[in-house]
């Protein structure tokens, strides 16, 4: 099977494919008309690991070339995209596990020790015509049983192929004792079937213990106080919050053009106080770019969306939880209007 990547010289333009998450891909600079266009081609939602060390490894491979009939249709389109914006957290899917809706969260099965060496040389060493030959049962990592591919992910000759990262996109549900999604079940109520979700309504947030049928099939990001630093300032490390984001909920009102110095212009204005910009186009594909796209720093002082007011509506009786739950907290403060995600302390 193959993983096949293109070398590189420049950087600019960020196109991800699309799947059921942000898949990884291979970013290109493209110029016109002096202006250098920067924006990813992504999917559904998954964000990509985060770390410098990774960014630089996979996320930079660049080309410089013309404008072709299908970058400037594929510009066309995002330009007439609903522009939303981007949350810092990370993904997750509702979907069933056994037949009951359930939190999932994002694991990549990604090449082990041996077979990353290999890949990093590759990439090192490689011309635009080559390709990285792997083979998924001796060169990836082992899965949990309950692990299943993100849509999208393809079979060749029944075996799972990676992307260009050398990763198997997929997910796994949170409802184990699992240490690492401690922070993923604090937003569920599996007792009945909710999850507190972060949306916009009329000029302000709303928070709510959503039904779990109501988001199946969708993504979200998982934001809070242990997530990526908390760059939203969400609770607090004796009283964490978490909660979920769909993923394109926030809208932009003011979109910037698609060029490089618009797009770093924008972002420097009172709504551009953001992580970065998500294109929702009518085809169902994503594009999307982040402030580091642009040379420009995250987080912030000043994030936007933790500078609205937000409003609790969480209305079910305290007793259907434990005393000092989440939820039960929240239930207390419910049809209470607070001046911003800061102020909740449940």
């Amino acid at each position: 099977m193959y993983c096949t990547l293109v070398t590189t010289v420049h950087y600019v333009l960020c196109r991800f494919m699309l799947l059921e998450n942000y898949h990884s891909a291979v970013i290109n600079s493209i110029t016109e008309g002096g202006y250098s266009y920067v924006f990813t081609h992504v999917s559904h939602g998954v964000m990509e690991p985060r770390t410098a060390e990774n960014f630089m490894r996979f996320h930079c491979v660049c080309t410089t070339r013309a404008i072709n009939k299908e970058d400037q249709s594929e510009m066309a389109g995002v330009e007439r995209a609903r522009c939303t914006e981007k949350v810092d957290g990370t993904c997750c899917l509702v979907a069933l596990d056994k037949g009951r809706p359930e939190l999932w969260a994002r694991l990549d099965r990604k090449l082990n020790k041996q077979a990353e060496k290999r890949f990093r040389k590759f990439q090192l060493g490689s011309k635009p015509s080559t390709a990285f030959e792997c083979d998924v049962d001796r060169d990836f990592r082992v899965v949990p049983d309950c692990w299943k591919p993100a849509n999208g992910v393809q079979f060749v000759n029944g075996q799972l192929q990676p992307d260009e990262n050398g990763h198997i996109l997929g997910w796994v549900p949170v409802c184990s004792s699992a240490r690492q999604y401690v922070w993923h079940n604090m937003a569920v109520a599996r007792e009945i079937g909710k999850a507190l979700v972060l949306r916009p309504e009329a000029g302000r947030l709303i928070l709510s213990a959503e039904p779990l049928t109501q988001l199946l099939d969708q993504t979200l990001e998982l934001i809070g106080t242990h997530v990526n630093n908390n760059p939203y300032g969400l609770g607090r490390p004796e009283q964490p919050l978490h909660v979920l984001v769909p993923h394109c909920a926030f809208g932009v009102t003011s979109p910037p053009q698609l060029s490089l110095s618009q797009l770093r212009s924008w972002f420097e204005t009172p709504e551009g106080q953001v992580e970065g910009l998500v294109w929702c186009c009518a085809n169902g594909e994503l594009f999307k770019v982040n402030r580091h796209h642009v040379g420009l720093s995250w987080p912030l002082n000043t994030a936007r969306l933790a500078e609205q007011p937000v409003l609790i509506s969480v209305s079910f009786p305290t007793t259907d939880f434990v005393p000092n739950s989440i939820f039960a907290g929240l239930a207390r403060l419910d049809k209470q209007t607070l001046p911003s995600i800061h102020h909740i302390r449940w």
